[in-house]
């Protein structure tokens, strides 16, 4: 049977709660997997784990983050036909339906690479006689 473990730290991590969670079939109503259930420790590692990633992500140049932010366009981008189909199997989803759920994701995607212009600030000189304006984003 077809296991799902947690993803902490950039990394598999099986569960040692013993506990774990049915996942079905919602075509068939069948058992196609079981996904682990974490236990409060595991749950403090994800959350360190992540509150890490968020400190190295924010001081990551803004350039850098973009072209991984593209990056991840493209994966996303040349898998759809494969994330649709887990879609599917996971959701009960048409295939029409979750590759438009797929488009959707992508629409975000993009959106999130080209916030790098949005954090821009600002600079209007003469906004009114004798004002100049500035702004910062911060």
């Amino acid at each position: 049977m077809k296991r799902i473990h947690h993803w902490i730290d950039g990394k598999s991590y099986e569960s040692e709660s013993g506990r774990h969670g049915d996942v079905y079939n919602p075509a068939s109503g069948e058992v196609q997997a079981h996904v682990d259930f974490a236990s409060p420790k595991e749950i403090e590692l994800a959350i360190a784990s992540a509150k890490e990633a968020f400190v190295s992500w924010r001081n990551t140049g803004l350039s850098k983050r973009t072209n991984i932010m593209f990056a991840f366009r493209e994966i996303v981008s040349s898998r759809k036909e494969q994330l649709a189909l887990a879609l599917t199997a996971e959701h009960g989803k048409v295939p029409s339906d979750a590759a438009g759920e797929i488009s959707r994701g992508l629409e975000n995607i993009e959106f999130a690479c080209g916030i790098p212009q949005m954090l821009k600030g600002a600079y209007s000189e003469q906004a009114s006689t004798g004002v100049d304006v500035h702004s910062l984003r911060q």
